[in-house]
Parts: C-alpha cells; structure tokens; sequence
C-alpha cells in the first residue's frame, strides 16, 4: 500500500488521531462520541411495550457505534424515535465513531473498558475481527445479526477525469492514468474506508473487471480513508476515485468537485452492504437484550424504508450530532434520485436506491457473508484455508433475526426460509454460487491467490 505524506493527508490523520483519543477511552461527551440520550426528537413509541417479565432484558444499556453514513439510519432512528425503549432497552447509546478502525478498537474494548458493545459496521468485519484482525492480534467473537441495508454506496472520481465519462466500463481508467504520470503525477490512489471492507472490495472488483491489478500498484494504489474526510481529499487532489457511502458521493457532486461513475447496485444489484453486529459474549451473557435490541432495529428499518419518512429520516441525520451536513446531501440519494454529476440524466426513483427492509435487505444471508470471505481470500486479507462455512455459522446469527422477526409479527412471507439468495449475478456476468466458492475464486483473472 503506498505511503502518503503528512502534508497530503493531514485531514484524515487528524481524524486518526481523533479517533486514537476516542478508542483510549474518552467519555460520551467528547467531541469525537456524540451520546444521544437526551434526545430532541418526540418518542413515536410507549416504553417497554410488548415486554413481559419473562421476556425483560437482562439489562437496558448498551452502547452502539455509527459512523456518520446514510446507512447507519437504523440505529439513529430507532434512539431518535424510541423504539429501543419500546422493548425495555431505556439507556442505549449510539455513539460516533471517527472511522472503522476506532469502532474495531472499540468493539475490541466492549463497553466495559471504555468502548462499545456493538455498531453499524460493515458487514466483512466482524469475520476479519472473529480471526484475530484487531488492534491486539487477538480474536474477537463477534456475532451478525442483521444486514443493515443493500445498495447505497458509490465510486466517485475526481473532475480531472471527467472526460473520460465513466461508467461501468473502467478500462479507461488504465489510459488515463498514464496520461496523469507522464504529466508527473506518480503516486496515484484510489481510496476506500477499510481494508477487506465492502467498500475496498467493491473497487477492487471494478477496477479488476476493467484489467487493472491493484496487487501490482505499478497504475493505482488503493489506501483507507474515513468516510467523513473522503470529500476533503477529493477536493485537495490527493486522491483521483473514492469508494464510499452516502451521503459523501453526493456532497461532491454537490460542491462540483468531482462525479460518480457508478452506484454499486450497478455492480450487484441489491448487495449487501452494513451490517448490526455486537460481541459474542455480550450477545451470550444478554440474550433478552440482545432481541431486544434486534426487534428495534428491525422495526427501525421498516420505518426507515417508507418513502414518507425519507425526510424527515433525512433532517434526523443532518443534526450537528449525527452527520453535521445539509440535509440536501442526504436526500436525493435516499430516495432514489440520482445526480452523477457529469451530465447524464438525472435518474428518478432508481429501483437501486438504498434499501432497509424490502426485498429481504435487513435478512443477513450466509450466501452473502461467503461471498465477503471468497472475496478477502482472493485479495490475500485472510488465509486461503480459511473454513469459510464453519465461519459463517459461527458468525452469522440468521437464526437471532429470525427470531426477533418472529417477535415483532413480521409475515411470515417475509422471513426467508433459505440462508442462500440463490446465484448471484455481476455486472460483468460472473456468477456466485453460494455453495461453490472455490470455482468463483478459480474463474477470476486477477487476484493476489
């Protein structure tokens, strides 16, 4: 991975050392953690309705982490609307995270030694901290209990290249940035969120399906960034693409200073993106207030898929204390409406806007989490002997959000009765198949195995 300077990236090394502060401990009322138990917003739900003494959670705290993407809105609205006091969960925090290392070094930590015990994360995480990928080197049970959301994310590329009018095809890209080195641009990069996360996998795939092998970085480099400082760096020229969340993509087409080439559901349509996860043994010890949890957030998906609610979700997430952008950035996106920015038609209702709840986008599929591990095996992240499946199961807790489901009377329709989507098909006409990973790793051209 290439180095970058202090001057290149002094923004995003304040958000890291921000982000050190928060990890080591601070309290929730620092800058960098933003507690939400005094909340604004009117209660749209009754204190600890459905919950019998039975079914009383063991405890009403717990602490969540978000980072400030439009996909974290589960979370946010279930604290805002008060449905995690609906199921008896009175004292839950959701907490700003700075980046997805700090909600790792957090999770790490659990709620009893200064961190939190679980967050909106994207979705390979909790598998790559299971196998010991933390700050310590040691393993960190985590379980998955629910798929935030599908579609949502973008690849944004600066207006230098706004010529080339990119889309899908990114063979361009191969062109132009030899164009740029030949001016004496020689360290190009590409950024992403977190290494082996949807978003570093997602331009990974698009770059290779157009021929360029990031493993060789003789083109591009792929580096992290956090999601709040990717628009920074655009803007700076430190970076010629980003791979993100919203609502960023759009506040850069909104500042004028770069264009989206694409919304990843034209990658995959409907892929799964941020997932609810939390410690195992949190999980273990609490297994009341984990449903509890569960049934919140699932009920706060609901809510938040309504299109009528899309505003006033919108305005929740542009307060000072969630996202500190105009709800404007926001928005569009959520609904559908789809500005690239370099003079395509604005699209209308995009069936590929981010989803919630329809069409199963809050059911966490093992077909999908082995398809996040094939994909870290293909880009060297974790061993190739990985026992992808036993993983999965251990991870995976489809049979939790079941359950919760069951609980909150979700139509039977709308529980899946199979852990696997089927095959899934890429833009480029790959094929996945769920129970056959290492043909799909076998059939890539471009990989680090």
């Amino acid at each position: 991975m290439t180095r970058f300077t202090r001057r290149q990236f002094i923004i995003t090394a304040g958000a890291t050392a921000a982000g050190t502060l928060l990890a080591h401990g601070c309290t929730s009322n620092s800058a960098n953690t933003t507690s939400t138990t005094n909340s604004t917003s009117s209660p749209s739900a009754v204190p600890a309705v459905n919950v019998s003494n039975g079914d009383a959670p063991e405890v009403t705290a717990a602490k969540l982490g978000f980072i400030a993407l439009t996909d974290s809105a589960p979370l946010i609205i279930a604290k805002e609307k008060g449905l995690f006091e609906k199921y008896g969960m009175k004292d839950v925090e959701v907490l700003k995270q700075a980046s997805w290392p700090v909600t790792r070094d957090n999770l790490e930590l659990g709620s009893q030694g200064g961190g939190i015990d679980g967050a909106h994360i994207l979705s390979p995480m909790p598998y790559l901290m299971s196998l010991g990928q933390t700050k310590t080197k040691q393993p960190v049970p985590m379980y998955l209990l629910a798929r935030l959301n599908t579609n949502g994310q973008a690849i944004s590329v600066a207006s230098t290249y706004k010529e080339y009018k990119l889309g899908l095809d990114s063979k361009v890209l191969k062109e132009a940035f030899t164009k740029q080195k030949a001016a004496g641009k020689n360290d190009l990069k590409v950024a992403m969120t977190y290494p082996g996360g949807t978003h570093d996998l997602w331009m990974r795939y698009w770059l290779a399906a157009g021929g360029i092998d990031v493993t060789k970085q003789d083109i591009v480099s792929v580096i992290p960034v956090p999601p709040p400082q990717m628009v920074a760096n655009m803007k700076t020229g430190n970076m010629e693409a980003f791979c993100v969340g919203e609502p960023w993509n759009a506040q850069l087409v909104n500042q004028g200073k770069g264009y989206t080439a694409l919304v990843t559901g034209e990658l995959w349509k409907d892929h799964p993106e941020k997932a609810f996860a939390m410690r195992a043994d949190w999980v273990d010890k609490h297994p009341k207030a984990a449903k509890a949890l569960l049934m919140a957030v699932l009920e706060a998906q609901q809510w938040c898929d309504k299109l009528e609610n899309k505003e006033e979700m919108c305005q929740i997430l542009s307060q000072q204390k969630w996202f500190a952008v105009p709800a404007t950035d926001i928005i569009e996106r959520s609904k559908g409406n789809i500005d690239y920015g370099d003079g395509r038609p604005l699209v209308q209702s995009s069936p590929l806007l981010m989803k919630f709840w329809s069409d199963s986008a809050s059911y966490p599929y093992k077909s999908h989490d082995t398809w996040f591990l094939t994909e870290d095996i293909r880009w060297g992240y974790i061993p190739a002997d990985t026992k992808i499946k036993e993983l999965v199961d251990k991870v995976n807790r489809e049979d939790l959000w079941k359950e919760a489901a069951k609980a909150l009377k979700v139509a039977d329709a709308e529980i899946p009765t199979s852990s696997s989507r089927g095959v899934e098909t890429f833009f480029d006409g790959v094929k996945f198949d769920y129970e056959k990973p290492e043909d799909y790793l076998k059939s890539l051209a471009i990989k680090k195995v």
